[in-house]
């Protein structure tokens, strides 16, 4: 059975790897992995939860950026999956 894009697994960058742990493992558990960092370290925007403030080790994965919405999260973060 071919397995869909979507569960094919991937290599983490060594940014990435940081805040998912190492890969290879599927776009699905990264950004899993990814929500569960989010909410372990409360880096959800408490008055726009749509609104990710990133930390030291975020901010590499966002290029720099402090804040992002999850829709750019979801672009910036496939940055990092090869």
């Amino acid at each position: 059975m071919a397995t869909s894009a979507f569960m094919k697994p991937l290599n983490i960058s060594a940014d990435l790897a940081v805040v998912v742990g190492k890969g290879p493992m599927p776009r699905s558990e990264v950004v899993k992995k990814l929500w569960v960092y989010i909410k372990k370290n409360n880096l959800q925007d408490p008055k726009a939860k749509r609104n990710i403030v990133a930390d030291e080790s975020l901010k590499k994965v966002f290029g720099g950026k402090a804040l992002v919405d999850m829709f750019e999260m979801t672009k910036l973060v496939s940055k990092h999956l090869s």
